[in-house]
This record gives structure tokens, C-alpha cells and sequence, in this order.
């Protein structure tokens, strides 16, 4: 096919990195080069465009981007910019483009960057073909349920064999870990590295029926499964805890915490609270060291967070076998003559989601979050260890349980009777 200059894609990646990226911008390059198209990389997401700066762009070709699958992070690297919120920045992005000769546009990123990419491609008003790849390790856009976000997969596994090894150190310690990790709306990354590797317990935001909660609800449950594998002459464990329950703590409790010195309570761009500022872990293992001080239980316990290092590694089998599939599917869908929608891959088959059916009332991109009705979750919860209604049933087990904090039967039903 002859070359066009004016047949240009560019690719744009928004968010925090997820592993896989690079998968995406190879495959997306080297289909758009064979179909007689030029590629160029944006730097920085829709950082230097909504400044109306174009002089931040890499051209792509095959012999760049060829092996680049197998690598982490993102060769154009990333940024949270939300041209979206101020209008002048959105018409700067519009002008770049066009400046830039730009006929197609493809956007890798999670539910911000789906805002952004859908609002770009209704400020070109049809002059720029606009795709967006859907990027998350917290697996929360509303894909199909048996459809996961590229990145998922392999900050999973990673995080398993995080978690494996604090287990392992815990039992060899006599330690408690308290491990925050990603999942700003949804727990599934949480509750899939807990389950896989077969941590104490896991606590995830879906959990929680109340809209607000406090940090004492989620020390509860914490101190409850200490005291059962005290019960059980263990003095380990491993709690996975994920970042989004912060979202569900009152304002009264964040504010308690901020001038604790715990939290920063900041938005990003795109009005979203900056849970990295929020030190959540800290949090927890305070209020749970001045209980178990009161009752004169000792139990070392250790926060840890471990979100940063899953999201820049290299991905595993399945995510580049799956990026490949979706660059490809993009520049499929845009040279076929779509645009405005989100492209997944289904049963091996391209199936755009169209921007409109994916956006909420509120105008933002819908979140998927863990059905915590299914079976799926059930098996999770019955391998934790965690207080339940047969633990009160039990006179015997209710008096080990007591006795493991200190407490009468009495005390100790009337203080966590309700966790059952």
C-alpha cells in the first residue's frame, strides 16, 4: 500500500504503567507501518500536547518496536494529564493533533485515560479516528466479566510471589505483615494474589455494605484472625489489605488521619484522591499495636506496601500474547473505519465497546468492582482465617479465642460478635 503522509497514528499512553504497554505500541506499530501508515509515539501522555507542544514525539518503525514486547513500563513513558477538565487545554490537544498531521489516534490507559480519549474524539468532531486500549492491573473498566485489563495477569502474579515470600517470612519470624496493595475501586488484584497465594486473609472495598466505614472496622477484622491463629498456637500471618478501602473511610476518619501526620488528602487532575498519599498500612498497624498493648497481647506486626513494583515489570505469557492481539485489534478497527470506542479482544474476536455505552451518569468511565455473591469469592473467604458464626457457636473454640485475647467468653463474643 502506497504511503501516505497524511495518514499518521499516533499513540498516546495515560495512567500509571501497567505491564504490557510496550506489547501494545509494538503490535500497533508494526500493523499501521505494513498497512502503508506512519506511526509516531507521544511522550508523556496528553502532557506536552494539552501545552500545545509537539516537539515531544518519536517516529515509530518496525526495526524499533520489534522485540519490545518482552520489556516493562513504557517507551513513551506516561502521565496523568486531563485535557478533558480545562477546555483550553482539550482545543490545544486538538490543534497538536492536527499540526501533527495525526489521521489516527490510539489511547493506552484505564478509566481516566478513556475520559480524556472520548472527549478527544469529540473535540475532532470526526477528523481524527480515535481507539483506546484498556490498561489496568486493577482490572476495574467494564470489560465483559470473563475479560481481564491488559497488566492484570502479571501484576498478579508478581505480587503472588511477593506475598508467598512475606508468608514464608512470617512463619520463620513469628512477624504479622500488613500488605497494602493497588486497587483504588475494586479489589482484584488484592484478592487475587491473597488467594492465590493462600495469604491469612484479604480485605477488599466490595466487602464493606456500608458506604462509610472507619479504620476500626478494618482492624477488627485484622485483630479477630490474630487472635484465631493465636487460638491456633500461630503467632504469623499475612493480611492483604487494598488501597480502596481508604475510600470508603469517613471524611471525620481521614481527616483524624491527616493530622496524624497519615494522610495527604490531594486529588490528581482528574479528581480522583491520591491514596499513595494516604498511609494506610501505618494506619492499621498503630491502631492495632495500641490494642493489643491494652490487653497485653504481643504480636510484632509489619506494614508494607507493595503497589509500585508490580507495574513496571515485564510481562508474562499471557499479557504478550494479549497486547499483541489488542494493537493489532486497534489499528484493525481504525483503518476498517471506526472510532470512538474501546477495543477488547473477546473469544479471540475484536469487539469495540463504544465510549458512550462505557461512560456512567456521571460522566465518567464506568468501574467494574469483585462480585463478592459469587462462587468465585466464596472460595476466597473460606480459605482465610477469619472470625465467623461457627467460632461463637463453638463453646470450645469461643473460650481458645477468649483465652488468646485475654478476655472472658462474654467479652470477647460482645466485642467481635459481629464480624460473624
Amino acid at each position: 500500500m502506497k504511503k501516505s503522509s497524511q495518514e499518521t497514528v499516533a499513540i498516546v499512553v495515560g495512567g500509571g504503567p501497567a505491564p504490557g504497554i510496550n506489547g501494545v505500541i509494538s503490535a500497533a506499530t508494526i500493523e499501521a507501518v505494513n498497512q502503508g501508515r506512519r506511526v509516531i509515539g507521544i511522550y508523556d501522555g496528553f502532557k506536552w500536547l494539552a501545552k500545545g507542544d509537539t516537539s515531544q514525539i518519536v517516529e515509530l518503525k518496525i526495526e524499533d518496536v520489534s522485540r519490545l514486547h518482552f520489556q516493562g513500563g513504557s517507551i513513551l513513558r506516561t502521565s496523568r494529564e486531563n485535557p478533558s477538565k480545562d477546555p483550553k487545554k482539550l482545543a490545544n490537544v486538538v490543534a497538536s493533533l492536527k499540526k501533527l498531521g495525526v489521521r489516527y489516534l490510539i489511547t493506552i490507559g484505564g478509566d481516566d485515560t478513556a475520559l480524556s480519549s472520548s472527549r478527544v474524539a469529540e473535540a475532532t468532531k470526526g477528523a481524527v479516528s480515535v481507539a483506546h486500549v484498556p490498561k489496568t492491573i486493577d482490572n476495574d473498566l467494564p470489560l465483559p466479566r470473563i475479560q481481564s485489563t491488559f497488566g492484570f495477569h502479571t501484576a498478579r502474579h508478581v505480587g503472588t510471589q511477593l506475598v508467598q515470600n512475606l508468608m514464608e517470612d512470617a512463619r520463620t519470624t513469628a512477624r504479622w505483615y500488613l500488605v497494602v496493595t493497588m486497587g483504588r475501586n475494586a479489589g482484584f488484584l488484592a484478592i487475587g494474589m491473597g488467594k492465590a497465594a493462600g495469604a491469612t486473609l484479604t480485605i477488599i472495598p466490595e466487602e464493606f455494605r456500608a458506604e462509610e466505614i472507619t479504620l476500626g472496622d478494618i482492624c477488627d477484622i485484622i485483630e479477630g484472625a490474630i487472635y484465631k491463629r493465636l487460638a491456633s498456637d500461630r503467632r504469623d500471618g499475612v493480611a492483604v489489605v487494598a488501597e480502596g478501602v481508604a475510600l470508603k473511610l469517613s471524611k471525620k476518619e481521614l481527616l483524624r488521619m491527616q493530622e496524624e501526620k497519615l494522610a495527604e488528602v490531594e486529588l490528581d487532575s482528574f479528581g480522583n484522591p491520591r491514596l499513595s498519599e494516604v498511609n494506610l498500612g501505618k494506619a492499621i498497624k498503630d491502631e492495632l499495636e495500641r490494642r493489643l498493648a491494652e490487653r497485653g497481647v504481643s504480636v510484632a506486626l509489619v506494614e508494607t506496601n507493595i503497589g509500585y513494583v508490580l507495574r513496571s515489570a515485564p510481562p508474562i505469557p499471557f499479557d504478550l500474547e494479549y497486547t499483541r492481539d489488542l494493537g493489532y485489534a486497534a489499528i484493525k478497527f481504525l483503518l476498517g473505519g471506526g472510532s470512538g470506542a474501546m477495543v477488547t479482544v473477546q473469544g479471540g474476536k475484536l469487539v469495540p465497546m463504544p465510549f458512550n455505552e462505557i461512560m456512567g451518569e456521571s460522566g465518567k468511565t464506568k468501574i467494574r468492582t469483585v462480585d463478592v455473591t459469587t462462587e468465585a469469592y466464596e472460595v476466597a473467604r473460606k480459605y482465610m482465617i477469619r472470625l465467623g458464626a461457627d467460632d461463637f457457636s463453638n463453646a470450645a473454640q469461643l473460650k481458645a479465642l477468649a483465652d488468646a485475647a485475654k478476655m472472658s467468653a462474654t467479652e470477647f463474643k460482645k466485642r467481635f460478635g459481629h464480624l460473624k
